[in-house]
């Protein structure tokens, strides 16, 4: 039989744990957000590549929870040490959040499977050697499915088009594929989901899909070798046969256009101000800052505690009816005990002047080693018993690792 109390600890410790991490990424999204949203709209505003680059900063966010300066640095302790201290104490403040993370994953990503068995059922048609599907739906043209996409479009749409502008519609969604909008799309949800309580990465979404909508007009313009004003209409056709039903428009669709009309005049307006770009120049700039997406999350890795750190702590303490500490002086007790992965090694003499000095009387426990998660945050560390009556100089003390304990190593790893 399992050890359910054992089961129910590790349980409470990963919310802790995890929900600490989290509200103080969080806390760095608000921040974050505020910035792209400004350079986006005071920097950037022109530069169509460059508002959609401002996005991967987001990578940055779900490791910031363990960096070292919530625990080292004054000032940032003096504005989180209630928020750490709350989150690591307050059991129950810790469960409803990761409830929070369950209900928001079940909520979107419940969508986005019914959507997903939606399509599937969905009748099939073959255009230019590649199969996309039919709906009764008045949506615009959208794809779900990450590892096989599926290009869905409006029967309507398929009915009133020409060949030449149903490549159009399909050069479009296929353009959102080839640049990973869709993964990118994953991504942002995945967020939401972890940092629900900062409801404005729901609220700004919007500014997130647009600016990747725009990248993919003019990507599939330029890739297209037609005219922006050839593009642009075709995008208002669609809007003059969908309007309608736009307001019916499932919310899991992915891309299916903006439902405002300020929303389409901004896109026509980039559209009919398209000027062809130097795709070289453009990928470099990518790359460079995907280089320095990389080299900020090695900064932040080195910045961080490990998943799992090593304690060189040693302690001693004595139970005499009740356990007390008898004294936490790194320097003075690593002059007087050692040890390795089987043995603890004390000087007699030194270590029985010091239990003298200190009146420590009754049973004496060396606590040393082991690992904690975090500052203050679970742990684990070895433990012996001294014996005195020893007439060695140096007295070898064996003792059992609590590493060998599968709930100790299933500690580490998370």
């Amino acid at each position: 039989m399992p050890d359910w109390s054992r089961i129910g600890r590790l349980l409470d410790f990963c919310a802790a744990y995890y929900t600490t991490q989290l509200v103080r990424c969080a806390a760095f999204s608000f921040l974050l957000l505020a910035l792209v949203l400004l350079a986006r709209k005071m920097l950037f505003s022109r530069q169509t590549f460059l508002r959609g680059l401002l996005w991967l900063s987001f990578l940055l966010i779900p490791f910031l929870g363990k960096l070292k300066l919530f625990y080292e640095n004054k000032a940032v302790v003096g504005i989180t040490g209630r928020i750490t201290y709350g989150t690591m104490t307050c059991l129950w403040a810790d469960r409803i959040y990761m409830a929070g993370i369950f209900i928001a994953a079940v909520c979107m990503f419940g969508k986005r499977l019914c959507l997903q068995k939606s399509v599937a059922g969905m009748e099939k048609v073959s255009l230019d050697n590649r199969q996309v599907r039919i709906t009764d739906m008045n949506v615009t043209p959208f794809t779900v499915g990450l590892l096989k996409p599926k290009i869905v479009i409006p029967k309507v749409v398929w009915k009133s088009y020409s060949q030449d502008e149903l490549k159009f519609v399909v050069q479009h969604e296929q353009t959102h594929i080839r640049l990973g909008h869709l993964w990118f799309g994953l991504a942002w949800d995945i967020l939401r989901c972890l940092l629900w309580v900062n409801p404005l990465l729901t609220i700004f979404q919007k500014q997130f899909r647009a600016d990747l909508e725009d990248i993919c007009d003019r990507v599939c313009i330029q890739s297209s070798g037609r005219t922006a004003h050839e593009y642009g209409l075709v995008l208002l056709k669609t809007l003059k046969l969908l309007r309608s039903g736009m307001g019916g428009t499932p919310p899991a669709i992915t891309y299916v256009g903006e439902r405002e009309f300020t929303d389409m005049k901004r896109r026509m307006g980039e559209i009919a101000g398209f000027r062809p770009y130097r795709k070289r120049i453009w990928m470099c700039m990518t790359v460079a800052a995907v280089l320095v997406i990389a080299v900020l999350l090695l900064a932040v890795h080195t910045c961080s505690y490990a998943r799992c750190n090593e304690s060189r702590d040693i302690m001693v303490g004595n139970y005499d009816g009740e356990p007390e500490i008898v004294s936490c002086d790194f320097g003075e007790l690593t002059r007087m005990i050692s040890y390795d992965d089987r043995y603890v090694y004390v000087e007699r003499e030194a270590f029985e002047a010091f239990l003298e000095e200190n009146n420590a009387d009754g049973e004496i426990w060396i606590i040393f080693g082991g690992f904690y998660k975090l500052p203050g945050l679970a742990g684990a560390a070895e433990t012996c018993i001294y014996e005195s009556g020893s007439e060695d100089r140096i007295v070898q003390i064996p003792y059992e690792s609590i590493m060998d304990d599968w709930y100790m190593e299933l500690l580490k790893i998370l």
